[in-house]
């Protein structure tokens, strides 16, 4: 019976010594494997098997970490204290002198960052300091990244948290800011004066100068319709004057022609010219004047009226035979 037990206990202690020798190294791990105290083997993720109380694994995270560097006063060239904020992110590169070359990396990268804050810093004055955090941040990754090479990290970058100035330069420095956006506001606005007057200015000559041609044209135009008007004025009166004309012409050849075509006596003449006189003499004129031509036709008159004073018979028939107008009215001579 004491033989089972102790059977027993001896494949429980084998079983445990068994589990204590496997091992499971993660994907963002590498193992690092020591024997007797000694470097043996660097191991890739998977599992593995070492030997209970002589191997010894220890394991390395590969993954990018980060370090919070603490505030630390620097002095510019220009004798300003800032106080520096940084964050430094690094990753493994070599397990294998991550644990042996340095005993405490995260202290002595903390320490070599806040040296060299004060070395690249210090080399400039407060306004580069807060204007260049991008050339702080290259020129001391730069410089990290050599110094922890042999420790088997690097250093991926490096951020410049804060920069403070002490309270009286930042009181000095918003003074300044404000009158520097005073002025920018006096100059923003003057500027904004000049351009709204000179856009007046340019707004009223371009007015004028289209009233101006407004004015032009509108004269224009009224001339050129005055000149229409009159030259169709003109056109209608000449066109009046010229169908007057062309009546009156017609007028008179139709009285020709029909005089012609009646073939009268030299008495009808007479007696047309006298209701003529007779009709001339009925108007406001006081005097007639009557051109030389016209004596043969008042001789042809003065010949009817010697005619009409010949004596007639009480039946009208005179010596010749001829039938006379009775009552005819005495017509004096014309004139010589």
């Amino acid at each position: 019976m004491a033989a089972v037990i102790v059977l027993a206990v001896l494949a429980i202690l084998l079983f445990l010594i068994a589990a204590a020798g496997v091992r499971i190294v993660r994907p963002y791990q590498r193992g690092v494997v020591e024997r007797l105290g000694r470097f043996k083997v660097v191991w890739d993720p998977g599992l593995r098997l070492i030997i209970p109380f002589i191997d010894k694994l220890l394991k390395v995270d590969m993954r990018e970490q980060v370090v919070d560097v603490p505030p630390q006063e620097v002095i510019t060239s220009d004798n300003v204290v800032v106080s520096v904020d940084a964050v430094i992110f690094y990753e493994a590169t070599d397990p294998r002198r991550l644990l042996y070359n340095v005993a405490n990396f995260r202290l002595a990268v903390t320490k070599l960052a806040q040296t060299n804050l004060r070395n690249v810093v210090g080399d400039m004055q407060l306004d580069d300091a807060l204007t260049s955090r991008d050339i702080i941040n290259t020129k001391l990754r730069d410089i990290l990244d050599d110094a922890t090479d042999k420790w088997g990290t690097r250093v991926v970058r490096v951020e410049i948290q804060r920069i403070d100035p002490p309270p009286d330069v930042v009181n000095s420095m918003h003074n300044q800011m404000k009158a520097e956006r005073d002025r920018r506001a006096v100059v923003t606005e003057a500027l904004g004066v000049r351009e709204a007057a000179v856009t007046r200015a340019e707004g009223d000559k371009q007015a004028a100068i289209l009233g101006a041609e407004g004015l032009k044209e509108r004269q224009f135009l009224e001339a050129e319709g005055e000149a229409k008007a009159v030259e169709r004025l003109a056109d209608a009166e000449r066109y009046r004057a010229t169908i007057v004309a062309e009546g009156e012409s017609a007028a008179i050849r139709s009285v020709f022609e029909a005089i012609h075509a009646g073939d009268p006596t030299p008495d009808l003449i007479a007696l047309k010219y006298i209701e003529a006189l007779q009709t001339v003499a009925d108007g406001r004129a006081t005097k007639i004047f009557l051109p030389a031509e016209l004596g043969g036709l008042f001789g042809a008159v003065g010949g009817l009226a010697e005619m009409l004073r010949e004596p007639r018979s009480e039946d009208g028939v005179d010596g010749d035979g001829q039938v006379s107008e009775i009552g005819a009215p005495d017509v004096p001579p014309p004139p010589a």
